[in-house]
């Protein structure tokens, strides 16, 4: 069975630890008006935060658990997005461009203030999710700032971000934080069985290698040819440095001209440099890892890594030439660029 989107998953492995935090916080009744859940991308933050939605507009006395029965009225509603006490901010469609929002537009996150001083419908909680906090632009994050410096009574912001450092130190002052990890390699296994049985386990074992411990990077690499893409960039990464630039415009010819097919092959060369400065660090690791981080210091492949992160950010956001993109991050590699 695929998995579920965030709002509709009953299943959350790996966050045992801030699911307590968020359960003695409801026992004891210290419940913070603001929650900032940050973490990798693909990890469970929206899950959380949509579990965490759940249990406090259940309204029932609570257990050892937050999970709520997917056959449960609140659990159906809030999967359908029609529960009257939630609201979810996120970046949607352009009708226009037929492009996801590059980011999410302060008229939406000013609807947050008016939601969050209405009277429960149900008698509890009001709560907003804002599923990719850190995609604000200045005047929406200066929106959410105001709804933070004087938050409404009975209400809950919930914020889910990969990239905390992005929101303004105001708002993060003013959150409390719960900071997600990549899920251990049973965790995944687990859910990789569960999600994407089709696969062998070789197959899976393959996608836990790469993904990092983030099960949506799993799933979006089984979707879109992301072994054929991981294996490309095993390649890659095994011939530095002797790789000419032409390399670049014969990746790009395999990629064609998917969107998801450029993201992947970065998010996998960045993972790749990571894992190599890793392996060093620890000493120890796989013998290409080893063989890859000793072909230049660490603080340069650091530089490398970030200057990768800015090119992606940058090309997508823009819509740059994703062609030149590939050619220039072979650059970085090889250091040629």
């Amino acid at each position: 069975m695929p998995a579920p989107e965030p709002r509709a998953n009953p299943l959350l492995l790996g966050h045992a630890e801030a699911e307590a935090t968020i359960l003695d916080a409801m026992r004891t009744g210290r419940m913070h008006h603001a929650w900032l859940i940050a973490g990798p991308d693909g990890v469970g933050k929206a899950t959380l935060a949509y579990r965490f939605a759940r249990r406090l507009l259940a309204g029932r006395p609570l257990d050892d658990s937050m999970a709520l029965d997917p056959a449960d009225p609140v659990f159906r509603r809030v999967a359908a997005d029609s529960h009257a006490d939630l609201k979810t901010v996120e970046r949607v469609l352009n009708d226009k461009t037929k492009r996801m929002q590059a980011q999410i537009p302060v008229d939406k996150v000013r609807e947050i203030n008016g939601f969050m001083s209405l009277t429960p419908a149900e008698g509890g909680w009001r709560v907003v999710v804002v599923d990719g906090a850190d995609e604000m632009n200045a005047a929406s994050a200066n929106a959410i700032l105001k709804i933070l410096e004087e938050p409404p009574a009975r209400a809950i912001l919930l914020l889910a971000c990969s990239a905390p450092g992005r929101l303004l130190p105001t708002i993060r002052s003013r959150c409390r934080r719960l900071r997600l990890t990549p899920l251990a390699n049973p965790d995944m296994a687990t859910l990789l069985a569960r999600y994407l049985p089709h696969l062998d386990a070789d197959e899976r074992a393959r996608l836990i290698a790469v993904a990092d411990g983030s099960p949506g990077r799993a799933m979006m690499l089984a979707e879109d040819e992301g072994l054929k893409i991981a294996a490309l960039v095993d390649t890659l990464l095994a011939d530095l440095p002797s790789v000419p630039a032409s390399r670049g415009y014969e990746i790009a010819d395999l990629l064609g001209r998917s969107d998801t097919g450029f993201s992947t092959f970065m998010d996998l060369v960045r993972a790749g440099v990571a894992a190599a400065v890793r392996s060093s660090v620890r000493g120890r690791g796989d013998p290409g890892q080893v063989r890859l981080a000793g072909l230049r210091p660490l603080d340069a492949w650091g530089e490398v890594w970030q200057g990768l992160s800015r090119l992606q950010e940058e090309t997508e956001r823009f819509a740059l030439d994703k062609r030149q993109a590939i050619v220039a991050s072979i650059g970085m590699l090889t250091g040629a660029g």
